[in-house]
């Protein structure tokens, strides 16, 4: 039985080797959702990551833990979920002026996070645009995670950072955040900290 062409603007790639199926078919579009009311539904193994799926947007204020010097930054994160027992993970930041306009654009981290194989045990894996890669494992509490890094990767070029801290927590639709950070082995430094509002 033939295959019905694609709606018109699909793409179709054609891979070496492909079947006449393939060859017509339509590239599925992801099925990632920040809203718990539509797309699929959400993985049972997330029951203690429920409340993180949403889009966050906000402001913060740094510390440079080597320097001392404050900063303060826009925000906005995303925490989405396919129906798989994971979430996929984005943020973007932006550098403020002393007046509240935007600098410049900032960090960007993205990653995934799971469930680990104990109870309420938790797993993130991050990479950054500036090529440092963090495994981070943790614990789900009641409306809040902490997470730790249990390992850290570097490109050559990348700025060496030993460790990192990080607190979430939930209250209505505010997620509050602390992160510390690890120049040297142990010595973790007020880092960042910010209140999001669910957009």
């Amino acid at each position: 039985m033939s295959q019905p062409p694609p709606a018109a603007g699909s793409p179709r790639h054609t891979a070496p080797g492909a079947t006449a199926s393939e060859a017509t078919a339509a590239v599925p579009e992801p099925a990632d959702t920040t809203d718990l009311r539509a797309g699929p539904e959400i993985n049972p193994a997330l029951l203690a990551v429920l409340g993180l799926v949403g889009r966050w947007s906000g402001f913060g204020n740094g510390l440079k833990p080597g320097t001392g010097e404050e900063f303060r930054y826009a925000q906005r994160v995303s925490f989405a979920h396919d129906g798989r027992p994971f979430l996929s993970y984005e943020s973007r930041t932006w550098l403020l002026n002393p007046d509240g306009s935007v600098l410049r654009p900032a960090f960007r981290e993205n990653g995934f996070l799971r469930m680990g194989s104990g109870q309420d045990e938790l797993e993130l894996v991050l990479a950054t645009a500036v090529g440092i890669v963090e495994v981070f494992t943790g614990l789900a509490g009641d409306s809040r995670w902490e997470l730790a890094t249990a390992g850290v990767g570097f490109t050559r070029s990348a700025k060496q950072v030993a460790g990192e801290r990080r607190l979430y927590a939930l209250s209505g639709e505010q997620l509050m955040y602390a992160q510390e950070l690890a120049l040297t082995e142990g010595d973790y430094r007020p880092h960042l900290n910010a209140s999001l509002t669910r957009d």
